[in-house]
Protein backbone atom coordinates (compact mmCIF):
# COMPACT_ATOMS: atom_id res chain seq x y z
CA UNK A 1 0.00 0.00 0.00
CA UNK A 2 2.50 2.39 0.98
CA UNK A 3 6.89 2.38 0.64
CA UNK A 4 8.79 2.96 3.33
CA UNK A 5 12.09 3.00 5.71
CA UNK A 6 15.50 1.37 6.25
CA UNK A 7 17.27 0.36 9.71
CA UNK A 8 20.67 -0.43 10.90
CA UNK A 9 19.05 -3.89 12.28
CA UNK A 10 17.98 -4.70 8.79
CA UNK A 11 20.22 -6.35 6.68
CA UNK A 12 21.08 -5.65 3.37
CA UNK A 13 19.65 -8.04 0.43
CA UNK A 14 22.68 -9.05 -0.37
CA UNK A 15 23.51 -10.35 3.34
CA UNK A 16 19.99 -12.11 3.63
CA UNK A 17 20.77 -14.10 0.81
CA UNK A 18 23.92 -15.11 1.99
CA UNK A 19 22.51 -16.10 4.80
CA UNK A 20 19.58 -17.91 3.15
CA UNK A 21 22.01 -19.85 0.85
CA UNK A 22 21.68 -22.07 -2.07
CA UNK A 23 19.05 -24.40 -0.17
CA UNK A 24 16.25 -22.02 0.53
CA UNK A 25 16.98 -20.05 -2.81
CA UNK A 26 16.60 -23.33 -4.40
CA UNK A 27 13.14 -24.04 -3.27
CA UNK A 28 11.20 -20.62 -4.77
CA UNK A 29 9.76 -21.13 -7.74
CA UNK A 30 11.59 -19.10 -10.43
CA UNK A 31 9.00 -15.75 -10.49
CA UNK A 32 9.14 -15.91 -6.61
CA UNK A 33 13.55 -15.67 -7.62
CA UNK A 34 12.71 -12.80 -10.08
CA UNK A 35 10.85 -10.85 -7.67
CA UNK A 36 13.13 -11.45 -4.86
CA UNK A 37 16.22 -10.11 -6.95
CA UNK A 38 14.87 -6.96 -8.00
CA UNK A 39 13.35 -6.00 -4.62
CA UNK A 40 14.78 -3.24 -2.30
CA UNK A 41 12.95 -5.11 0.93
CA UNK A 42 11.59 -7.93 2.23
CA UNK A 43 8.05 -8.11 4.46
CA UNK A 44 6.89 -10.95 6.32
CA UNK A 45 3.23 -11.02 7.47
CA UNK A 46 0.31 -13.21 8.37
CA UNK A 47 -3.10 -13.62 6.15
CA UNK A 48 -6.04 -15.42 5.63
CA UNK A 49 -7.59 -16.94 2.50
CA UNK A 50 -10.79 -16.28 0.95
CA UNK A 51 -11.75 -20.40 2.13
CA UNK A 52 -10.37 -19.97 5.25
CA UNK A 53 -6.97 -21.18 5.56
CA UNK A 54 -3.90 -19.32 7.29
CA UNK A 55 -0.61 -18.46 6.59
CA UNK A 56 2.84 -16.49 6.72
CA UNK A 57 3.79 -14.86 3.23
CA UNK A 58 6.92 -13.36 2.81
CA UNK A 59 6.64 -10.46 0.17
CA UNK A 60 8.53 -8.43 -2.01
CA UNK A 61 8.53 -4.42 -1.71
CA UNK A 62 5.77 -4.26 -4.28
CA UNK A 63 3.65 -6.81 -2.47
CA UNK A 64 4.55 -9.55 -5.18
CA UNK A 65 4.55 -12.65 -3.19
CA UNK A 66 7.92 -14.80 -2.45
CA UNK A 67 7.32 -17.78 -0.60
CA UNK A 68 4.29 -19.08 1.55
CA UNK A 69 4.09 -21.06 4.65
CA UNK A 70 0.67 -22.65 6.08
CA UNK A 71 -0.16 -22.28 9.56
CA UNK A 72 -2.84 -24.39 11.53
CA UNK A 73 -4.25 -21.30 13.06
CA UNK A 74 -4.29 -17.12 12.78
CA UNK A 75 -1.44 -15.84 13.58
CA UNK A 76 -0.79 -12.20 15.08
CA UNK A 77 3.01 -10.65 15.35
CA UNK A 78 6.53 -12.19 13.97
CA UNK A 79 9.57 -11.61 15.50
CA UNK A 80 12.98 -12.08 13.06
CA UNK A 81 16.51 -12.57 14.14
CA UNK A 82 19.23 -10.93 11.58
CA UNK A 83 21.56 -12.82 13.45
CA UNK A 84 20.18 -16.19 12.04
CA UNK A 85 17.54 -15.52 9.66
CA UNK A 86 14.91 -17.48 11.94
CA UNK A 87 11.54 -15.60 11.74
CA UNK A 88 8.18 -16.73 13.87
CA UNK A 89 5.20 -16.50 14.03
CA UNK A 90 2.84 -16.21 16.86
CA UNK A 91 -0.42 -17.43 17.09
CA UNK A 92 -3.38 -15.12 18.34
CA UNK A 93 -4.18 -14.73 21.51
CA UNK A 94 -5.39 -17.55 23.02
CA UNK A 95 -3.41 -19.18 20.70
CA UNK A 96 -0.94 -22.25 21.79
CA UNK A 97 1.21 -22.22 19.12
CA UNK A 98 4.42 -20.26 17.50
CA UNK A 99 5.96 -21.66 14.41
CA UNK A 100 9.61 -20.80 13.90
CA UNK A 101 10.88 -20.77 10.11
CA UNK A 102 14.46 -21.02 8.96
CA UNK A 103 15.14 -18.93 5.86
CA UNK A 104 18.60 -20.19 6.07
CA UNK A 105 17.11 -23.53 4.57
CA UNK A 106 19.31 -25.94 7.38
CA UNK A 107 16.16 -26.69 9.32
CA UNK A 108 12.68 -27.42 8.98
CA UNK A 109 10.16 -25.58 10.20
CA UNK A 110 9.66 -25.83 14.12
CA UNK A 111 6.49 -25.61 16.37
CA UNK A 112 6.92 -24.41 20.08
CA UNK A 113 3.57 -25.12 21.84
CA UNK A 114 2.68 -23.25 25.02
CA UNK A 115 3.70 -24.86 28.16
CA UNK A 116 0.45 -25.67 30.48
CA UNK A 117 -1.69 -22.98 31.97
CA UNK A 118 -0.03 -20.67 29.19
CA UNK A 119 -0.79 -19.27 25.86
CA UNK A 120 0.60 -17.10 23.60
CA UNK A 121 -0.25 -13.25 23.81
CA UNK A 122 0.80 -13.04 19.96
CA UNK A 123 3.95 -10.98 20.50
CA UNK A 124 7.26 -11.96 20.94
CA UNK A 125 11.19 -10.79 19.70
CA UNK A 126 14.52 -11.96 20.18
CA UNK A 127 18.04 -11.05 21.53
CA UNK A 128 20.35 -9.70 19.32
CA UNK A 129 22.53 -12.41 19.42
CA UNK A 130 19.38 -14.52 18.02
CA UNK A 131 20.19 -17.02 20.93
CA UNK A 132 16.88 -16.71 22.70
CA UNK A 133 13.51 -16.06 22.05
CA UNK A 134 11.25 -13.80 24.29
CA UNK A 135 7.53 -14.91 24.16
CA UNK A 136 4.54 -12.66 25.61
CA UNK A 137 2.54 -15.15 27.36
CA UNK A 138 -0.75 -15.14 30.10
CA UNK A 139 -0.28 -16.89 33.09
CA UNK A 140 -3.96 -17.07 33.30
CA UNK A 141 -5.21 -19.24 36.28
CA UNK A 142 -3.00 -16.11 38.14
CA UNK A 143 -4.29 -13.26 36.12
CA UNK A 144 -0.55 -12.29 35.23
CA UNK A 145 1.92 -11.48 32.12
CA UNK A 146 5.15 -13.45 31.82
CA UNK A 147 7.62 -13.63 29.02
CA UNK A 148 8.66 -17.26 27.79
CA UNK A 149 12.12 -17.96 27.40
CA UNK A 150 13.50 -20.22 24.37
CA UNK A 151 16.70 -21.80 24.13
CA UNK A 152 17.04 -20.97 19.98
CA UNK A 153 20.30 -23.58 20.04
CA UNK A 154 18.43 -26.04 21.66
CA UNK A 155 15.74 -26.63 19.11
CA UNK A 156 13.42 -23.51 21.17
CA UNK A 157 13.24 -25.59 24.35
CA UNK A 158 11.39 -23.42 27.10
CA UNK A 159 13.77 -22.67 29.40
CA UNK A 160 12.02 -20.10 32.00
CA UNK A 161 10.01 -17.20 32.35
CA UNK A 162 9.76 -13.73 33.84
CA UNK A 163 7.60 -11.44 34.94
CA UNK A 164 6.11 -8.75 33.05
CA UNK A 165 4.99 -6.66 35.97
CA UNK A 166 1.50 -6.70 34.63
CA UNK A 167 -1.98 -8.20 33.34
CA UNK A 168 -2.76 -8.61 29.55
CA UNK A 169 0.79 -8.34 27.82
CA UNK A 170 0.74 -7.94 24.47
CA UNK A 171 3.53 -6.56 22.49
CA UNK A 172 7.08 -7.07 23.34
CA UNK A 173 10.48 -5.72 22.42
CA UNK A 174 14.12 -5.43 23.33
CA UNK A 175 16.95 -2.23 23.49
CA UNK A 176 19.47 -2.53 21.03
CA UNK A 177 22.12 -3.70 23.07
CA UNK A 178 19.88 -6.61 24.63
CA UNK A 179 20.26 -5.53 28.66
CA UNK A 180 16.28 -4.30 28.96
CA UNK A 181 13.06 -6.21 27.69
CA UNK A 182 10.18 -3.66 27.23
CA UNK A 183 6.79 -5.43 27.76
CA UNK A 184 3.27 -3.49 26.78
CA UNK A 185 0.86 -4.72 29.64
CA UNK A 186 -2.49 -3.80 28.12
CA UNK A 187 -3.94 -4.24 31.35
CA UNK A 188 -7.04 -6.29 29.90
CA UNK A 189 -7.46 -9.70 32.23
CA UNK A 190 -8.76 -12.76 29.82
CA UNK A 191 -9.13 -16.10 30.14
CA UNK A 192 -9.49 -18.79 27.35
CA UNK A 193 -12.04 -20.37 29.33
CA UNK A 194 -14.23 -17.63 27.67
CA UNK A 195 -12.48 -16.94 24.99
CA UNK A 196 -11.26 -13.56 24.07
CA UNK A 197 -13.77 -12.05 26.02
CA UNK A 198 -12.77 -8.82 28.18
CA UNK A 199 -13.43 -9.84 31.51
CA UNK A 200 -12.16 -6.50 33.67
CA UNK A 201 -13.11 -3.11 31.65
CA UNK A 202 -14.31 -1.47 34.39
CA UNK A 203 -11.15 -2.02 36.17
CA UNK A 204 -8.06 -2.34 33.80
CA UNK A 205 -4.66 -2.24 34.74
CA UNK A 206 -2.38 -0.74 32.06
CA UNK A 207 1.27 -0.53 32.24
CA UNK A 208 4.72 -0.63 30.48
CA UNK A 209 7.56 -2.35 32.19
CA UNK A 210 11.20 -2.04 31.66
CA UNK A 211 12.49 -5.26 32.95
CA UNK A 212 16.32 -6.58 33.25
CA UNK A 213 16.85 -9.21 30.55
CA UNK A 214 19.45 -11.18 32.61
CA UNK A 215 17.71 -11.65 35.24
CA UNK A 216 13.74 -10.74 34.69
CA UNK A 217 14.40 -8.08 37.68
CA UNK A 218 11.99 -4.97 37.33
CA UNK A 219 13.61 -1.82 36.28
CA UNK A 220 11.10 0.39 35.48
CA UNK A 221 6.77 0.06 35.59
CA UNK A 222 4.88 3.03 34.75
CA UNK A 223 1.48 2.68 35.58
CA UNK A 224 -1.05 4.78 33.20
CA UNK A 225 -2.85 7.82 35.21
CA UNK A 226 -6.18 6.93 36.70
CA UNK A 227 -7.98 9.03 34.52
CA UNK A 228 -6.64 7.06 31.86
CA UNK A 229 -7.37 3.28 32.84
CA UNK A 230 -9.55 2.35 30.14
CA UNK A 231 -6.12 2.99 27.85
CA UNK A 232 -4.79 -0.12 26.60
CA UNK A 233 -1.32 -0.19 26.07
CA UNK A 234 -0.65 -2.24 23.07
CA UNK A 235 2.41 -1.85 20.60
CA UNK A 236 5.85 -0.81 20.77
CA UNK A 237 8.55 0.25 18.73
CA UNK A 238 12.16 2.15 19.50
CA UNK A 239 13.62 5.03 17.79
CA UNK A 240 17.42 5.68 17.03
CA UNK A 241 17.76 7.14 20.46
CA UNK A 242 16.18 4.16 22.24
CA UNK A 243 13.34 5.91 23.19
CA UNK A 244 10.33 3.60 23.41
CA UNK A 245 6.99 4.30 21.07
CA UNK A 246 3.41 2.90 22.56
CA UNK A 247 0.42 2.77 20.58
CA UNK A 248 -2.91 2.42 22.48
CA UNK A 249 -6.64 1.24 22.13
CA UNK A 250 -9.25 3.08 24.46
CA UNK A 251 -11.59 0.89 25.97
CA UNK A 252 -14.08 3.70 27.22
CA UNK A 253 -17.06 5.76 25.94
CA UNK A 254 -17.05 5.60 22.07
CA UNK A 255 -16.76 9.89 22.42
CA UNK A 256 -14.17 10.57 24.64
CA UNK A 257 -11.05 11.48 22.61
CA UNK A 258 -7.91 10.32 25.12
CA UNK A 259 -4.41 10.36 23.94
CA UNK A 260 -3.35 6.93 21.82
CA UNK A 261 0.01 7.53 21.41
CA UNK A 262 2.88 8.65 23.60
CA UNK A 263 6.84 7.85 24.13
CA UNK A 264 9.27 7.05 26.89
CA UNK A 265 12.95 6.41 28.06
CA UNK A 266 14.41 4.77 30.88
CA UNK A 267 14.15 7.57 33.59
CA UNK A 268 11.88 9.48 32.15
CA UNK A 269 8.34 9.59 32.51
CA UNK A 270 4.99 8.60 29.94
CA UNK A 271 4.47 11.42 27.51
CA UNK A 272 1.34 11.45 25.25
CA UNK A 273 1.20 13.22 22.47
CA UNK A 274 -1.24 16.08 21.43
CA UNK A 275 -2.45 15.26 17.95
CA UNK A 276 -4.69 17.19 16.18
CA UNK A 277 -8.02 16.52 17.07
CA UNK A 278 -9.52 15.37 13.54
CA UNK A 279 -6.42 13.03 13.68
CA UNK A 280 -7.40 11.66 16.90
CA UNK A 281 -11.20 11.07 15.57
CA UNK A 282 -9.82 9.49 12.80
CA UNK A 283 -7.74 6.98 14.85
CA UNK A 284 -11.26 6.19 15.85
CA UNK A 285 -9.49 5.34 19.47
CA UNK A 286 -7.82 2.35 18.50
CA UNK A 287 -4.12 2.54 16.86
CA UNK A 288 -3.50 -1.57 15.75
CA UNK A 289 -0.19 -1.01 14.79
CA UNK A 290 3.03 1.33 15.14
CA UNK A 291 6.08 1.67 13.30
CA UNK A 292 9.60 3.45 13.63
CA UNK A 293 11.84 4.57 10.20
CA UNK A 294 14.80 5.34 12.52
CA UNK A 295 16.55 6.46 8.98
CA UNK A 296 13.73 8.67 8.36
CA UNK A 297 12.96 9.58 11.85
CA UNK A 298 9.32 8.99 11.04
CA UNK A 299 6.55 7.27 13.13
CA UNK A 300 3.92 5.12 11.46
CA UNK A 301 0.50 4.50 12.34
CA UNK A 302 -2.60 2.04 11.25
CA UNK A 303 -6.26 2.09 12.77
CA UNK A 304 -8.39 -0.41 11.30
CA UNK A 305 -11.01 0.79 12.95
CA UNK A 306 -10.69 4.43 11.71
CA UNK A 307 -9.53 3.10 8.19
CA UNK A 308 -6.38 6.03 8.66
CA UNK A 309 -2.65 5.53 7.98
CA UNK A 310 -0.95 8.54 10.01
CA UNK A 311 2.91 9.45 9.83
CA UNK A 312 4.23 11.92 12.54
CA UNK A 313 7.88 13.69 13.01
CA UNK A 314 9.47 11.55 15.64
CA UNK A 315 11.57 14.31 16.87
CA UNK A 316 8.49 16.88 17.21
CA UNK A 317 5.05 14.70 17.34
CA UNK A 318 3.81 16.59 14.55
CA UNK A 319 1.52 15.09 11.85
CA UNK A 320 2.85 15.03 8.50
CA UNK A 321 0.64 12.30 6.76
CA UNK A 322 -2.82 11.41 7.57
CA UNK A 323 -5.00 9.54 5.24
CA UNK A 324 -8.01 7.23 4.51
CA UNK A 325 -6.60 3.72 4.10
CA UNK A 326 -9.69 1.29 4.44
CA UNK A 327 -9.34 -1.44 6.75
CA UNK A 328 -5.67 -0.48 7.18
CA UNK A 329 -3.70 -3.45 9.03
CA UNK A 330 0.12 -3.78 9.35
CA UNK A 331 2.53 -1.51 9.18
CA UNK A 332 6.52 -1.64 9.05
CA UNK A 333 9.49 0.37 7.97
CA UNK A 334 10.67 0.06 4.22
CA UNK A 335 13.40 1.51 2.10
CA UNK A 336 11.25 5.34 1.46
CA UNK A 337 8.32 5.81 4.64
CA UNK A 338 6.51 2.33 5.22
CA UNK A 339 4.67 -0.23 4.34
CA UNK A 340 0.95 -0.43 4.62
CA UNK A 341 -1.44 -3.32 4.30
CA UNK A 342 -4.96 -4.02 4.27
CA UNK A 343 -7.47 -6.42 5.69
CA UNK A 344 -8.95 -6.60 2.10
CA UNK A 345 -5.47 -7.82 0.78
CA UNK A 346 -3.68 -4.85 -0.59
CA UNK A 347 -0.14 -4.60 0.13
CA UNK A 348 2.17 -1.47 -1.67
CA UNK A 349 -0.18 -1.08 -3.95
CA UNK A 350 -1.10 -4.78 -5.37
CA UNK A 351 -4.33 -6.50 -4.39
CA UNK A 352 -4.24 -10.37 -3.78
CA UNK A 353 -6.99 -13.01 -2.75
CA UNK A 354 -6.27 -13.04 0.87
CA UNK A 355 -6.93 -11.23 4.14
CA UNK A 356 -3.52 -9.69 5.49
CA UNK A 357 -3.02 -9.59 9.26
CA UNK A 358 -2.17 -6.88 11.30
CA UNK A 359 1.62 -7.04 11.65
CA UNK A 360 4.04 -6.74 9.06
CA UNK A 361 7.69 -7.51 10.06
CA UNK A 362 10.73 -5.78 8.00
CA UNK A 363 13.19 -8.86 6.76
CA UNK A 364 15.63 -7.15 4.74
CA UNK A 365 16.19 -3.61 3.04
CA UNK A 366 18.80 -2.20 0.64
CA UNK A 367 18.81 1.16 2.25
CA UNK A 368 20.08 -0.05 5.58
Amino acid sequence: MRKAGGQSALLDRRAFLRMAGAAWAAALTPQAAFALSRTNAVFASGYKTAGGSFGIAVLAEDGSVIERTPLPARSHGMAFSTATNHLVAFARRPGTFALVIDHSGKTQPITIAATENRHFFGHGCFSPDGTLLYASENDFDANRGVIGLYDARDNYRRIGEYQTYGIGTHDLSVSDDGTLLIAANGGIETHPDFGRTKLNLDHMEPSLALIDAKTGALVERHALPEKLRQLSTRHIDLDDKGRIWFACQYEGPRNDLPPLVGHFGKGEDLTFLSLPEDTTIGLANYVGAIAVNRREGLVGLTSPNGGRFVVLDAKTGGVLRDESVTDAAGIARAPHGFAVSSYDGDFAGRRDDVAWDQHITSLISRSA
